[in-house]
């Protein structure tokens, strides 16, 4: 266990990109050749600065992430650029780039798919035998993880509350997912649409996304992970699994480091939008936190199944969702129905003055064109073949190397 850090004294960020083959778009299982290119041998880890990159479940997904907690959220987006523009850097003489989004719009999971090989290896075996992990929600996923800090039980309670209630708006603001299998698939967030359920086996895994309202670390280990652990053992012999790893809801208690990790964000077309949302959901939990909307026995009221309906239909409609549950629309302090968008306009508009303009100029382009799931069928328009597919992706590619947010001509 690392230091202890009160509510929002530090962050951490992560963020997953797939390589794909600059000429054929198929994606390259070659993190490993990367990674060894990186730093002269294969290592699961590399520290470079600022970020530290490693490999994921898959072969072709690579993460970059905060080296460590960080306070500095203004200039996390130049870091991850740099990085970005280093791997592209290493990755084109092997004809491999990065690509951003949270699914391959084009990729056959059952075909393309090959795991890590190397260390721990073990896990992720494992994981295959009970899951089958060839499908697209676990091969084909790639999202933005938001890891908060608190120090004791009474900061887990207020941050888990905050946490609970502002999950089901998250595809709302950052679907990036519409396409897969080379279709539109009428769903706004599609990863987040097979997160539901790539886990069905083993239930107590994922639950309903929404964390059960538990406040205390007592209760979360009752409620949450003995559950898990019980019915992992049948799988599980020789006891390789960990807990903290095997609870898959949207987000996620780590009491081995004393945060609370936030899943259900899609990965953006650059860091630059991926920060900005991360930094609007922040500042937002420190409103619900500091009770500025509504007290925090009317955020831990609120049953998972209550908040897994409106999260499933956001999921399906994104950010055009209509909420009409008046009481949850307390929670952000509006009192008529409305859209998604609105709320979270609505919620821009509550801590704006802590936001820098490069930031707020990322967010006023979400709100103007819509989430990137909503651009990316904007500038496809009714041509959804294959090619056009491809050649919207590729502008997404561009869009990473160079930072900038993605904005149809259409």
């Amino acid at each position: 266990m690392g230091k202890k850090y009160h509510l929002f004294e530090v962050y951490g960020i992560e963020l997953e990109y797939m390589l794909i083959n600059s000429k054929n778009f198929k994606v390259a299982p070659i993190v490993d050749v990367l990674l060894t290119k990186k730093n002269g041998e294969l290592t699961s880890d590399v520290d470079n600065g600022n970020i530290a990159w490693s490999n994921e479940l898959v072969a072709h997904v690579i993460e970059l992430k905060t080296n460590g907690p960080t306070n500095d959220l203004d200039n996390l987006s130049v870091d991850f650029h740099k990085n970005i523009i280093e791997i592209n850097r290493l990755l084109k003489p092997l004809n491999t780039k990065l690509l951003p989004t949270a699914c391959h719009p084009t990729m056959n999971p059952l075909k393309d798919t090959q795991l890590w090989k190397h260390s721990y290896s073990e896990v992720y075996e494992l994981y295959n035998r009970i899951f089958d992990c060839k499908g697209h929600g676990w091969s084909n996923v790639q999202s933005t993880h938001i890891n908060l800090p608190f120090y004791n039980d009474n900061e887990f309670k207020k941050l888990h509350a905050a946490v609970r209630v502002i999950l089901p708006l998250l595809p709302g603001l950052c679907a990036s997912s519409p396409i897969l299998d080379g279709k539109i698939t009428g769903f706004k967030d599609t990863r987040l649409e097979y997160y539901k359920t790539n886990q069905k086996e083993i239930p107590e895994m994922t639950g309903l996304v929404i964390p059960e309202r538990v406040f205390t670390k007592t209760d979360y280990y009752s409620t949450i992970f003995e559950p898990i652990k019980n019915a992992i053992k049948k799988y599980d012999t020789n006891n390789i699994l960990d807990h903290h790893f095997l609870n898959s809801r949207g987000a996620i208690a780590r009491f081995d480091r004393s945060a609370i990790e936030i899943r259900l964000v899609d990965i953006q077309e650059c860091p630059k939008a991926d920060v900005a949302i991360c930094v609007l959901i922040i500042e937002v939990l420190k409103l619900l936190v500091e009770g500025k909307t509504v007290n925090l026995k009317k955020q831990e009221k609120w049953l998972k199944q209550d908040l897994f309906a409106i999260l499933n239909a956001i999921i399906k409609d994104g950010e055009l969702y209509n909420i009409s549950n008046l009481e949850y629309l307390e929670v952000f302090d509006l009192n008529t129905t409305t859209s998604v968008k609105n709320v979270w306009k609505h919620l821009y508009g509550l801590v704006k003055e802590n936001i820098t303009t490069d930031y707020q100029n990322a967010l006023e382009i979400i709100f103007t064109h819509g989430t990137l799931s909503t651009r990316i069928i904007t500038a496809l328009g009714k041509d959804v073949t294959v090619k056009n597919i491809e050649t919207v992706y590729n502008q997404l590619a561009m869009c990473l190397e160079e930072n900038k947010l993605f904005i149809p001509n259409n």
